[in-house]
């Protein structure tokens, strides 16, 4: 018998993992997992490797990766709004109704299950409350709370973390320096008119190369991705899964500069000036507010270029203040 798919290195001995395998050899798992996270590779790492320990087990008259599986399903979603649809939905569920291949049971792993429509999700729910025989279905997110009460219900949650690891994106490390020293600047005292026009031009200056670093990257990774996709996939689905790349680097580039903005306040709280330290305090509150305000925005569509440059003149006017 081949060995198991090796689960993603981060999670190895963990306790999740280990009351996987243990469901899974006692033959005890449940019908309907919901894998959450914040990484979308890494839960996709996590289902590939309990769909392998249930496709290629005892009595499997033929054993295949799990992205090549007969018996394995994808539901992903489709276009640039990245719905998954009802017919998409229904085509899934025909799908796992028919007997297995050539594995003991089949696995359907839903990607970015928080994308159904409302259509999509109550077809799904029904499957969930008649699950099909001999079936596992998969549920990955990265925002549970988007999932419908009434499915997140029915499911058994696996939470996992992804490990804080800073992005190693082209020109990342390079604006975040830059940004550091703009905030500085804006802090260091009332500047005259020359000075003001600095500012300003330093930061359209970083919204365009936050733009052009985003675009890079985003390309890269779709470049190794889509050496992996399956070949079936057709253009929508495509679509949806570079525009998710973009989405989710675009998510880790927000929350970078959070953390750079923090370690900013940080060095000035160090000052031995009360004053300062609370002026910091009030300033680091109202830039966090501004910047979570408008990464929101950016779920409801806002193009990232604006929401940046509404952050950063608002933080001009916030640190500025300060002096």
């Amino acid at each position: 018998m081949n060995a198991a798919l090796p689960w993603p290195p981060v999670l190895a001995g963990t306790p999740a993992v280990a009351v996987i395998e243990q469901a899974i050899t006692r033959q005890r798992l449940s019908h309907s997992l919901l894998l959450q996270g914040d990484d979308p590779a890494l839960l996709l790492g996590i289902a590939y490797a309990i769909a392998d320990r249930l496709l290629n087990a005892k009595g499997a008259s033929a054993h295949f990766p799990p992205d090549q599986h007969p018996d394995c399903f994808a539901l992903r979603p489709s276009g640039k709004m990245r719905f998954i649809t009802a017919e998409s939905t229904r085509e899934l569920i025909n799908k796992v109704q028919v007997s297995a291949a050539v594995a003991p049971r089949k696995v359907a792993i839903i990607h970015e299950a928080d994308r159904m429509n409302t259509a999509a999700a109550n077809i799904f729910l029904k499957t969930l409350e008649e699950p099909p025989r001999n079936t596992t279905l998969l549920l990955l997110t990265t925002r549970p709370y988007a999932l419908l009460p009434t499915i997140r219900s029915r499911v058994l949650h696996f939470r996992f973390p992804s490990p804080a690891t800073a992005l190693a994106v082209d020109g990342w490390p390079a604006w975040l320096e830059d940004y550091g020293a703009w905030l500085a600047r804006l802090s260091g005292g009332t500047p005259d008119k020359r000075g003001v026009a600095d500012h300003v031009f330093t930061l359209y200056g970083l919204v365009a190369r936050f733009s052009a670093v985003l675009d890079f990257a985003t390309g890269e990774i779709w470049k190794q991705q889509k050496e992996k996709l399956p070949p079936d996939l057709d253009d929508d689905e495509q679509v949806a899964i570079e525009t998710g790349i973009a989405n989710g680097l675009r998510d880790r580039l927000f929350a970078e500069i959070e953390q750079a903005t923090r370690a900013f306040a940080l060095s000035v709280f160090k000052s031995d000036n009360p004053t300062q330290r609370q002026s910091a305090a009030q300033a680091l509150v109202a830039a966090i507010e501004k910047l979570e305000h408008n990464a929101g925005l950016l779920r409801l569509n806002l193009n990232e270029a604006a929401a940046l440059e509404d952050f950063l003149l608002a933080s001009l006017r916030i640190w500025s203040r300060r002096s």
